[in-house]
């Protein structure tokens, strides 16, 4: 298995991502690369079992679908026990994500595509890899459109990874 280097420049440039949409939530509008792009607002789950539906309703989208051949493998979702980290479990196809009130950070759209952008990844080695971030910028265009896959790869590109 190969070093996940890119791991930490990953979540940091997701940091910025997460920040930027956060900032925008009021007007939907970001300004990046002098350019005003107007983003969708990012969907919220309640609970691990909402984020379930709401993938199965992702991986059916045409548009993922076709793009994707392990989008017709069903993925999984639990609750995990510990607060600070999501992830993906390759051998059993399933997320977990922090549920209950400390792990409120983790049942939004933009973590749980991260997510779902390690069981779209054919290579998934090394987990964070070139083809880990195109799976996910290309998942992030085909769910929320272009303007925010556009933000993904300023801030991907800035961040040495595309």
């Amino acid at each position: 298995m190969s070093r996940d280097s890119a791991r930490s420049r990953v979540y940091d440039a997701e940091r910025l991502v997460f920040r930027m949409l956060d900032r925008a939530a009021g007007a939907h509008t970001v300004q990046i690369a002098g350019t005003q792009l107007t983003v969708p607002a990012e969907a919220r789950f309640g609970s691990v079992d909402d984020v379930t539906a709401y993938l199965r309703r992702v991986t059916d989208l045409r548009t993922v679908s076709e793009r994707f051949a392990r989008a017709s493998l069903p993925v999984a979702v639990r609750a995990r026990r510990g607060q600070r980290a999501a992830h993906y479990e390759r051998g059993t196809a399933t997320i977990a994500l922090p549920d209950g009130q400390a792990g409120r950070w983790a049942l939004r759209e933009l973590v749980v595509l991260h997510e779902l952008a390690h069981h779209l990844d054919d290579v998934g080695d090394p987990a964070h890899g070139p083809n880990f971030v195109t799976t996910l910028i290309e998942l992030v265009e085909s769910v929320m459109g272009p303007e925010t896959a556009l933000i993904y790869r300023v801030i991907f590109g800035d961040s040495g990874l595309t």
